[in-house]
């Protein structure tokens, strides 16, 4: 990892973007194995996530954001999850609900959102789990009236602003809106207890009677979406696949050092290092053949995603059909690496490796925890579709 000198409580030094985050990954992974054995709420990281200003890092410039590209935010994404995939993951989802502001929201709710999030330095977490519909709303007044319970609700523990979804039963559709995390009748559950992305503070939210003015409803139940807001999904998805490559990056860097520095030679190898076994070299050649193309083909769905998000509203079904191909195919290529890598480095490093002081086994944890969001089964059925009469993905949450 990275060893760039950070501040106890700035990150100055570093300049530009990525470098920022390898500084930042570099502080996280210091303490990454003790944490991931805890579980529970990373504050502390959190915190140092608002004072490195990434905060702000996708919020455009007008708005007094730093503007970064999607290549880049994906490139940030990437470099914290090789030290540290669920505050990765907590980042990431803050910059997915500011996508969302953009795309679903009009001018005077970007001004307002945008701004404060700058101003406060505000945490966004996520609500907005589309197939929990056991939250509904109400029309009441000029606005709605929200109750249930919402699932899943990554970043919400310890967040600001929280980007919900809720089921309108007139419509059959849900609307999309914000509310303040520590809005009355709003309650955080600290309740995530998975075996991998523990500190991901993905539990449950529990909404009693809480009021959403109408002035914080970004897109209105019944709102037929356009191929603009259908990219929510997409920034979703590649959001994931670059998780998993941080995660796949992650295991195949700790392996190489752990062999290059610790590992012991097989007696039948006939050498004195580890590293110059040729079997031990012939299996990281094909870990590398697992990596490479999925970085390739990450950052190529990248850029197809920052040329659709340029176009804006002149974005058309079938340039976000080709972006909804690129994702799937490097999504399926992501996943692969990482639950690949995560697991045969183990066969690489030895049994010592195995002791829980390395935590070794976070990679392979965190990779089959996340590599579960949405079945792979139904990206291979989009890209065989498309590979046999160019049909493209029928936009959906998760597509």
């Amino acid at each position: 990892m990275p060893t760039n000198h950070v501040s106890e409580s700035h990150f100055t030094a570093p300049s530009g973007p990525l470098a920022i985050a390898a500084a930042l990954a570099a502080r996280l992974a210091t303490t990454a194995v003790a944490r991931d054995h805890a579980g529970g709420h990373a504050a502390e990281e959190r915190q140092s996530i608002r004072d490195s200003g990434f905060l702000t890092l996708s919020i455009p410039v007008e708005f007094g954001g730093q503007g970064a590209d999607w290549p880049t935010i994906f490139q940030v994404i990437r470099i914290l999850a090789r030290a540290d995939s669920a505050l990765a993951h907590v980042f990431a989802f803050h910059h997915l609900q500011l996508a969302g502001v953009m795309l679903y929201g009009n001018h005077e709710q970007q001004r307002r959102l945008y701004t404060d999030t700058v101003e406060r330095r505000l945490f966004w977490g996520n609500a907005l789990n589309p197939l929990d519909r056991r939250t509904v709303a109400t029309a009441s007044g000029d606005g709605f009236r929200i109750d249930g319970i919402k699932s899943f609700s990554s970043g919400s523990v310890g967040s600001d602003l929280l980007t919900i979804s809720a089921w309108d039963a007139v419509t059959q559709t849900a609307l999309i809106g914000v509310v303040p995390t520590r809005a009355p009748g709003v309650q955080v559950e600290p309740d995530w207890d998975a075996f991998g992305q523990r500190q991901t503070d993905s539990g449950n939210v529990h909404f009693t009677n809480v009021s959403l003015p109408r002035d914080q409803v970004l897109q209105l139940p019944g709102v037929a979406a356009t191929p603009q807001a259908t990219l929510r999904s997409q920034i979703a998805q590649l959001i994931m696949t670059n998780l998993y490559l941080g995660i796949a990056e992650g295991a195949f860097e700790a392996a190489r050092a752990y062999v290059g520095s610790e590992a012991r030679p097989w007696f039948a190898s006939g050498v004195d290092e580890a590293a110059d076994d040729p079997l031990l070299q012939h299996r990281f050649g094909e870990l590398w053949l697992l990596l490479a193309p999925a970085e390739a083909l990450a950052d190529r769905a990248a850029g197809t995603l920052e040329q659709a998000w340029q176009r804006g509203a002149l974005l058309t079904a079938s340039g976000r059909g080709q972006v909804a191909i690129d994702v799937a195919t490097a999504k399926c290529l992501a996943h692969r690496a990482s639950i690949e890598i995560s697991s045969q480095i183990f066969e690489l490093m030895g049994a010592r490796a195995t002791s829980q002081r390395y935590g070794f086994d976070r990679f392979w944890r965190n990779a089959r925890v996340h590599t579960l969001h949405d079945p792979i089964d139904y990206k291979l059925r989009d890209l065989g579709r498309h590979a046999l009469d160019g049909t493209v993905p029928e936009p959906t949450a998760y597509s």
